[in-house]
């Protein structure tokens, strides 16, 4: 007789976690070593690169990259500190705020693609091959279905 945690669903859930984890980890590690920029700094500039006025409400920004607001606001210190992004006030909320990329935050991200993008052909592309677009829908089914709506990556 099987076990209640032998389930197909929590063993699945656990090597999606597991795989994450892995990744990200390289990711991180290559990303540091090659270009000197943190994921999580190098993540934030790619979501306001992607946006069509560079600019993203810090709410907005936190979810889209899977931070708590209050997170968010002190990674966000951090980078504007290094003139990679500045923040601006919105027009339409008093207590909203915008991040925005800088000149030199897109220069940094420039600098940083070629070997992001190697990074992840090396530990998600490479090994998904052909199955990457599938992995990707269904990454999208998985976001959509839990309350994330589309976004920029």
């Amino acid at each position: 007789m099987a076990e209640p945690w032998d389930d197909q669903r929590i063993v699945a859930f656990g090597v999606f976690i597991e795989a994450f984890a892995a990744v990200l980890g390289r990711v991180e590690g290559e990303l540091d070593r090659t270009a000197g920029v943190p994921v999580t700094w190098f993540e934030v500039l790619l979501r306001l690169a992607r946006t069509p006025e560079r600019r993203l409400r810090m709410a907005e920004l936190a979810r889209q990259v899977g931070l708590s607001t209050s997170g968010l606001t002190r990674l966000v210190d951090r980078v504007e500190a290094a003139g990679y992004v500045r923040r601006e006030s919105c027009a339409t909320d008093r207590r909203g705020a915008h991040a925005v990329l800088t000149a030199q935050g897109e220069q940094l991200l420039r600098t940083a693609l070629p070997p992001y993008l190697g990074s992840i052909q090396t530990h998600v592309a490479g090994p998904l091959g052909r199955d990457l677009a599938t992995f990707e829908r269904l990454l999208r089914t998985l976001r959509g279905a839990n309350g994330s709506g589309d976004c920029a990556g």
